[in-house]
């Protein structure tokens, strides 16, 4: 690996064109959105959006048309996606299903799970969630748990997984599981990946309450749930491969350096046009950075589009974008002379009260820092 793979990539001018567009949608659709709500990010919840996207041609715009995609280039997509995110639109009913989970079925699932679950995606109807992290295990897959048998009628799932976002809102989850003995099938083999349907008899959804009120995350018990035969994606066994994979779609997009743009907004709304030398210098330095995460993300992007897996890069974009979204609010607070509130106060006093409270999350959802500075350390040749 070398810092080659972090190369400026400059969005094609086709791909640019509809950024202007997305505005004006956006525009259009949340002119009256509360800065509260738009501090939510990726994790706003709102069905209604996320169907207009879907008319609008916006998700799952790098499929194939046949399953209801634009054969879209995956810099067109990081504009909209971009776009959504700078403006703290409600995403989070589509956002994994669109972000990761339909490039996955795409990549290794069968053709009838293609035209099964793709266009669904497309229309903005179908959500997924993630089935990864277990007690116990956390981001440290190979340690997984939870097991599919075979049987008569397919598989039987037994096992729980925890820090699931939005599975109690989801209709489907892409769950990663044990298929053979860990003994003779080593760490990172004897995995496969499965799509759940979460309305199968057998499986609960216990929410996890967040510091904010929030109930992103949840907790998933499979009691000798039955899966059909055609549950399974991919090739049994071949789980870790396809699950790396899917995690470089997960770790390296702008979500991962812009959760906490809207205290951004805010502070500089508060500022004004006439910010005082410390103002200046921090907003200056925040901008700096932002600069850079995009480019590196840009550059995965690139790799991405290629057809390549940029584990090591895309690690890269969430760990360091990680670093600065969980500083904002405290940079922020000491510039802008306004305490959090949670009640009352004004625009920037909510949204900074929520990011503060959120902010320790973000280093938890798609990989903790260890991990990623594991994966990063192999990238490099150090371990």
């Amino acid at each position: 690996m070398s810092i080659s793979e972090f190369s400026y990539s400059a969005i094609p001018a086709d791909a640019e064109q509809l950024r202007a567009q997305v505005r004006a949608f956006l525009s259009d659709v949340l002119h009256d959105y509360p800065e509260e709500k738009r501090a939510y990010s990726w994790m706003g919840f709102d069905a209604e959006f996320s169907r207009l996207l879907g008319e609008k041609g916006w998700l799952g715009m790098a499929l194939p048309k046949q399953y209801g995609g634009a054969e879209a280039s995956p810099f067109s997509r990081y504009v909209i996606i971009e776009e959504l995110l700078a403006a703290g639109a409600p995403v989070s009913a589509h956002w994994i299903a669109d972000r990761q989970s339909a490039p996955l079925i795409l990549r290794f699932g069968t053709e009838a799970q293609r035209k099964k679950y793709l266009p669904p995606i497309c229309r903005g109807e179908s959500y997924f969630c993630i089935g990864m992290s277990e007690p116990n295990s956390g981001s440290d897959l190979a340690s997984i748990r939870t097991t599919a048998v075979r049987n008569a009628g397919g598989w039987v799932l037994n096992g729980q997984k925890v820090w699931t976002t939005n599975a109690q809102h989801s209709h489907y989850m892409i769950a990663l599981v044990r298929t053979g003995d860990k003994e003779t099938s080593g760490r990172h083999g004897g995995m496969s990946q499965f799509i759940v349907d979460l309305r199968t008899p057998g499986i609960s959804i216990r929410p996890i309450a967040d510091l904010a009120g929030g109930e992103h995350f949840n907790e998933v018990f499979f009691d000798n749930a039955q899966l059909e035969e055609d549950a399974l994606i991919g090739e049994e066994g071949r789980g870790w491969d396809q699950v790396t994979a899917e995690l470089a779609f997960e770790r390296s997009g702008p979500e991962r350096f812009l959760s906490s743009i809207a205290v951004m907004h805010t502070a500089i709304d508060a500022i004004g046009r006439q910010p005082d030398a410390l103002q200046a210098r921090e907003i200056g330095k925040i901008t700096a950075r932002l600069l850079t995460l995009r480019n590196m993300s840009l550059g995965v992007t690139r790799q991405l589009s290629e057809g390549k897996n940029p584990a090591w890069a895309a690690s890269c974009v969430k760990d360091l974008g990680n670093v600065l979204e969980q500083e904002l609010p405290e940079i922020l607070q000491g510039v802008v002379d306004e305490q959090p509130q949670v009640i009352g106060g004004s625009a920037h006093a909510k949204v900074l009260a929520y990011l503060t409270q959120m902010a320790p999350s973000f280093s938890l959802r798609g990989g903790t820092r260890e991990i990623l500075r594991g994966i990063i350390a192999r990238g490099l040749g150090l371990r």
